[in-house]
């Protein structure tokens, strides 16, 4: 894969104003855009694309009623779900986009443009993605531009740029399908090198394609799977087909399953708890995983450091009518009794979940790995401090970094010489090709090839499974 081509003397972007605290003005030009049909959910796309490349922001955080800024303020439904889709399509295809413009933009960005960058992405995504209409993508755009005063001189510029990517829409489109400029260069070259080539390419093919939509099921996979128009998957998960809202889905309301992908129902699995075990959830929300636990009736203590996202797993709980010990805790100096099983479902780059999560490749930089593993490293040691003689370890991370997998479970042997590996196997519902040589779990996004993309693919995923010996 090569490296995608970048903005030709393109500046770093300053910061925008939010729309909390408006001068007069913007909030006069709020109200004049709130008028046109479509044009609040492109200014709130293109301000989320901002928040996301720029800010570092979290695109699912984006769309929370507790987003700071709030950038769906007096939209209606209709234009939240436009602005999610523009969002999305721009963050998932975004390495081609920037290549996209960088052919189109020969000087490149002008300095100091304010928002421009954001609105021709989120243009540019429409025109090659979505099924907009051409000519008010265009329009729009070139109307979101005028706006804004840093913007505004380049008005003519947009349209010119946007006509010119519709002229040679078909050459851009099939740029687009070789994959070639999808992913940051600096994790395409890591991926190259630790994956190959091949699998680095079958990686970012995947992440272009819409995520599918997994399910727990509390009992019963094939009865569910009929229910729900699904599929069972080797590993127990149900795979949906339909488009319908969750809410609506039979069994939702009922708490008879949750959303979990495949690849993350796996690691409280290979965990193995028994009823009445003592067993603790690290980093559990938003509960996926201590749902698992709970089903399996242990006495479990779902502990994370942020109470907004425990209040989110009490609910998600609530509703499963499962029980659960919710604490708001530090994990890194946690104190507790020894626990019999510990599940610590590490923070991490989340590289593994970029087809879910198509920010996750554009808010991480270099450096994180590096600053993500120290953490990791930390919480593996309190948890080792943490489990009983005998007692059962398994750490996961939604990453493709070896830095958070492989090398840090490799480390944590060297440093803890009374744990070893209790080698995963296919004796545990784990399909071989899921195992690595160590005996570790490892997923690729790549695994499981569907001519359906709905029925493609996996999030990618290491888990490791330790036992402290007596």
């Amino acid at each position: 894969m090569s490296d995608s081509k970048s903005f030709p003397g393109r500046s770093k972007p300053g910061r925008h104003s939010t729309r909390q605290g408006f001068v007069p003005a913007e909030a006069a030009r709020e109200a004049e855009a709130a008028k046109i049909p479509g044009l609040p959910a492109r200014l709130a796309a293109a301000a989320i694309i901002g928040d996301v490349v720029q800010g570092g922001h979290r695109l699912d955080e984006c769309f929370s009623p507790q987003a700071v800024p709030n950038r769906l303020t007096g939209l209606d439904p209709r234009d939240v779900a436009l602005t999610r889709s523009i969002a999305t399509a721009s963050l998932r295809r975004l390495g081609v986009i920037r290549h996209v413009l960088a052919e189109l933009l020969e000087k490149g960005l002008p300095r100091q443009a304010g928002r421009l960058e954001y609105t021709l992405i989120g243009a540019a995504a429409q025109l090659l993605f979505l099924d907009a209409a051409d000519h008010a993508a265009i329009d729009l755009a070139v109307r979101a531009t005028k706006l804004e005063p840093k913007t505004a001189p380049y008005a003519n510029m947009v349209n010119a740029v946007l006509r010119n990517l519709l002229r040679r829409r078909e050459e851009f489109l099939e740029l687009a399908a070789g994959g070639e400029h999808d992913l940051p260069p600096w994790l395409a070259q890591r991926w190259r090198k630790h994956y190959s080539e091949e699998t680095a390419r079958a990686i970012a093919a995947m992440y272009m394609k819409e995520p599918p939509l997994d399910v727990t099921v509390k009992s019963d996979p094939a009865e569910w799977a009929e229910r729900l128009d699904g599929v069972v998957l080797p590993t127990g998960s149900v795979r949906l087909k339909t488009h319908a809202p969750i809410p609506e889905l039979p069994g939702y309301a009922e708490g008879e399953w949750w959303v979990q992908d495949a690849a993350a129902a796996l690691p409280a699995r290979l965990l193995g708890v028994r009823p009445d075990e003592r067993v603790l959830d690290m980093c559990a929300a938003p509960g996926g995983k201590t749902a698992q636990l709970a089903l399996a009736r242990a006495h479990v203590v779902a502990l994370d450091r942020s109470a907004e996202r425990l209040k989110m797993l009490a609910a998600n709980l609530s509703r499963l009518d499962l029980r659960a010990d919710v604490a708001v805790g530090d994990a890194t100096g946690y104190q507790a009794q020894p626990f019999d099983a510990i599940l610590i479902d590490a923070p991490c780059s989340a590289t593994g979940t970029a087809r879910r999560h198509p920010d996750a490749l554009w808010t991480k930089k270099p450096g994180d790995i590096e600053t993500l593993a120290a953490l990791q490293t930390k919480m593996l040691a309190r948890a080792a401090l943490l489990t009983k003689a005998g007692g059962r370890l398994v750490y996961c991370t939604c990453s493709l970094e070896p830095e958070e997998g492989e090398q840090q479970i490799a480390a944590f042997l060297r440093r803890n010489p009374d744990f070893r590996r209790e080698p995963v196997t296919e004796a545990d519902g784990v399909p071989a090709e899921f195992i690595n040589r160590d005996g570790d779990l490892r997923t690729l996004p790549c695994f499981w090839p569907n001519a359906d993309a709905r029925l493609a693919g996996i999030d990618g995923f290491f888990v490791a499974r330790l036992i402290r010996q007596a």
